[in-house]
C-alpha cells in the first residue's frame, strides 16, 4: 500500500505540494515519472536514472507480458529486482495497448489529435472493431506483435500480470479510446472500463496500490460520470486516461471537469502526458504525477531540451558549436561534454550519444518540475 499526504495547497491555483510514501521510497509531488517501457529507461542504467532526479518509474503490463513474462520476473524477485530498481515503481494495466495497437494504429494518431479529416468527423461508430484486435465485454483479444501467437488480456489477467510484476503501484485495466470515436462509441467503452474497474478491484489479493481510471473521451458528461464511479470504488489514487480530445484547451477542459470530483486526499495521476510547455499548466490543474515519453523519445532523436527552447544535435551547424548542452544545467553532460561531439556522435551513428542526451533530458525535465515544486511552496503557482 502507499501513502498520500498534502502538505501544502496553492492559493492562486489548484496546485499542490503531497509526499507518496511506499515501501520503496517516498515520492515528492507533483512528479514527472519516466516510462521504462520493458523494465529500462532505453540507454540508461537504472543507477544512471537515479542520478538524473527520477523518483519513480512506471513499466508497461503488456509488453513486459510478451518478454520475458511476468512469472520469469516473479522468480527473480519481482521488478524492483530483476530491473535494480530501488526506488517505486507503477505499472500500466495494458489499456493503453487497446489504443495504440487498435485504433491508434489504423488510424495513425494519438491521444490528443492534430489533425481532423473534416469538421467533427467521427469514425468510429458504436460497434466498429480495430483491425488487429478484437474488444469484447470480457476483455481484448490481441496478436502478438513478437511471433503472431493470440493473446486474451482482462482485468483479471491484467491484475494478476501486475501482482507478479510487484510494483507498488497498479492501474486497472480500462479501454482507452482514440479521439475520432463516436459519442455511441464512447458510451458502450466506458461501460466496459467501469464494469472493468469493478472486477479489478475484487480480483485484486496483493498489498499493492490500486488506481482506478477515469474514462469518457472529450464528453463532459461521461467524464463526470466515470470520476463519480471511479471515485465511489474506494481505489487509492486515479488516474485519468484515454484520449484528451482535440486540443489541449479540451484537456484542460477535461481537468476541470473531473478534478473536483476526486477525494481530493488521493493522488491524481495524468496518463500519456507531459511535455514541457503542458508541465506548469497540468500542475496548476492539480496533478500530483503525470508519465511521458518526450524526455527520453526525443532523445534518441537528437534533440536536447535546453532554457531557451530544444535543439536537434543532429544539424551540421552543431559540429562547430563548442558550447555545453546548457550553460545553465548542472547535470554530468552539460558539465563534461560539448555540442560538437554530441552532434559528431550522432553523425557517426555512436550510441553514445543517445545515452548522453537522455541523461541531459531527463535531469532537465526533473530539475524543471523541481523549481515547480519551490514556487508552489513559496505561493508564486
Amino acid at each position: 500500500m502507499v501513502g498520500f499526504k498534502i502538505i501544502k495547497k496553492s492559493k492562486r491555483s489548484k496546485a499542490r505540494l503531497g509526499v507518496l510514501k511506499t515501501k520503496n521510497g517516498v515520492v515528492e509531488t507533483p512528479c514527472l515519472v519516466p516510462v521504462a517501457t520493458q523494465a529500462v529507461v532505453k540507454t540508461l542504467t537504472s543507477k544512471e536514472v537515479e542520478q538524473t532526479k527520477t523518483q519513480i518509474l512506471i513499466s508497461n503490463t503488456f509488453h513486459l507480458h510478451l518478454k520475458p513474462g511476468e512469472k520469469i520476473i516473479k522468480k527473480t524477485g519481482g521488478l524492483h529486482k530483476f530491473m535494480n530498481w530501488k526506488k517505486p515503481l507503477m505499472t500500466d494495466s495494458g489499456g493503453f495497448q487497446i489504443f495504440s495497437l487498435g485504433f491508434g494504429r489504423d488510424l495513425n494518431i494519438g491521444k490528443i489529435l492534430k489533425y481532423f479529416p473534416g469538421k467533427n468527423a467521427e469514425i468510429i461508430k458504436r460497434n466498429k472493431q480495430p483491425k488487429f484486435l478484437k474488444i469484447t465485454q470480457e476483455g481484448v483479444h490481441f496478436q502478438s506483435c513478437l511471433d503472431g501467437r493470440k493473446l486474451f488480456l482482462g482485468p483479471k489477467e491484467s491484475i494478476k500480470i501486475q501482482e507478479n510484476l510487484g510494483a507498488d503501484i497498479i492501474f486497472t485495466f480500462d479501454e482507452c479510446t482514440a479521439p475520432l470515436s463516436s459519442l455511441e462509441y464512447v458510451k458502450k467503452a466506458l461501460e466496459r472500463t467501469h464494469n472493468w474497474a469493478k472486477i479489478c478491484v475484487s480480483a485484486k489479493k496483493s498489498k499493492q496500490a490500486l488506481f482506478g481510471i477515469v474514462q469518457g473521451s472529450r464528453f463532459k458528461k461521461l467524464r463526470q460520470e466515470s470520476a463519480k464511479f471511479i471515485n465511489s470504488l474506494g481505489f487509492d489514487g486515479f488516474g485519468i486516461g484515454g484520449d484528451l480530445g482535440r486540443s489541449k484547451e479540451t484537456m484542460k477542459k477535461i481537468l476541470n471537469w473531473t478534478m473536483p470530483l476526486f477525494d481530493e486526499k488521493k493522488p491524481r495521476h495524468l496518463l500519456g502526458i507531459g511535455r514541457l510547455e503542458d508541465i506548469e499548466d497540468i500542475i496548476r490543474e492539480g496533478i500530483d504525477l503525470f508519465d511521458c515519453t518526450v524526455p527520453t523519445h526525443y532523445a534518441r532523436r537528437g534533440i536536447a531540451f535546453i532554457s531557451s527552447g530544444k535543439i536537434n544535435l543532429r544539424q551540421s551547424k552543431f559540429l562547430k558549436d563548442k558550447n555545453s548542452l546548457d550553460n545553465k544545467c548542472n547535470c554530468p553532460v552539460c558539465r563534461n561534454y560539448k555540442r560538437n561531439y554530441i552532434s559528431h556522435l550522432l553523425r557517426a551513428k555512436e550510441i553514445t550519444a543517445l545515452r548522453l542526451l537522455t541523461f541531459h533530458n531527463l535531469y532537465f525535465f526533473n530539475t524543471f518540475i523541481e523549481k515547480i515544486r519551490k514556487k508552489i511552496k513559496k505561493g508564486k503557482i
